[in-house]
């Protein structure tokens, strides 16, 4: 059972990632808008725009039912669970129960399959096709995170994301270059599961990627918004507490986790800086050509694989 300083370090880790979602893909905003040199919106305008969309009003096609009802609700509560499981703070996982990799590999497969659903019991053709793309990009990518992870986890004895993430910072996983290639892949798929170019563009409202949220409006659309993106967030933070633990803290001292907090937002703001550099720097690619570039992940992970079973 979790002590009451670990509960508490959950819980506080849910509320800075809620509450700090909507600034970080306003950062993003931000620095797309200065990499095309135009002015843009401010970084706070997620949060303007989420505000304006919970004081609207909440209307739900005919068609619809009760998926399309109670997405809204699971998916930031199946988010909010990771974020509570995920080592972000310190090495080991605040809930070690919901910190193991298969759980949470269990719990985002989950909010992406109430999303994809949503979209078909919405009753919309386009939101159809939407929800059908939503289901290839997770085919295509879920596969390299399984992989890359369970490389991971062979290495470090555990499953459990604090501890594979504790073996990292120790240095005590056998197999450095195994445990690079599944970094690198891991870090290609969370790319590609942040939705940015040249995959995807996830504030493109008229393209298929948002078929999905087509028929939502108000709070309810308010409340998926915000999802997707502490989803992003989120996908960061899983990355960093796994490959990059480096800086967290070892034990839930004040000044330990203090530190901690700051190192993890430097390592957030320097991913993301990278991830809209080259977001900006890359042409947007046909969605079809997706998996002849997932099978560079796949075959980087495969490789860590083949590296762990050698010994290298």
């Amino acid at each position: 059972m979790p002590s009451f300083a670990q509960l508490l370090v959950a819980v506080v880790q849910v509320l800075v990632l809620v509450a700090a979602a909507p600034l970080v893909s306003g950062f993003m905003r931000v620095l797309r808008a200065k990499m095309h040199t135009r002015h843009g919106p401010g970084p706070l305008q997620d949060y303007r725009d989420l505000f304006k969309l919970m004081k609207r009003q909440d209307l739900r096609p005919p068609a619809s039912g009760f998926v399309f009802k109670i997405m809204p609700i699971v998916m930031p509560a199946a988010l909010m669970v990771v974020a509570m499981g995920t080592p972000i703070l310190t090495r080991a996982t605040p809930i070690p129960a919901i910190g193991d990799l298969i759980t949470t590999i269990y719990l985002f497969a989950l909010a992406r399959f109430f999303f994809a659903l949503s979209g078909i019991d919405s009753g919309s053709s386009f939101a159809g096709v939407g929800a059908s793309r939503e289901l290839t990009l997770g085919v295509l990518v879920e596969p390299v995170m399984l992989l890359s992870l369970f490389v991971a986890a062979l290495l470090a004895g555990s499953t459990n994301l604090g501890e594979i993430g504790a073996a990292v910072a120790d240095g005590r996983m056998h197999s450095a270059a195994a445990t690079l290639l599944a970094g690198c892949a891991f870090a290609f798929a969370c790319y590609v599961e942040l939705g940015k170019l040249p995959y995807d563009m996830a504030e493109a409202e008229q393209e298929l990627q948002e078929g999905p949220l087509t028929e939502y409006s108000g709070p309810s659309l308010a409340l998926i918004k915000w999802s997707m993106s502490l989803k992003q967030l989120l996908v960061v933070a899983w990355f960093i507490g796994v490959f990059l633990p480096f800086g967290n803290a070892a034990d839930t001292s004040l000044p330990a986790l203090a530190l901690a907090f700051v190192v993890f937002v430097v390592k957030v703001v320097a991913i993301f800086f990278a991830v809209g550099i080259v977001e900006n720097s890359v042409a947007r690619a046909r969605f079809r050509l997706t998996p002849r570039h997932s099978w560079l992940g796949v075959g980087v992970a495969s490789l860590a694989f083949v590296f762990y079973l050698a010994g290298l």
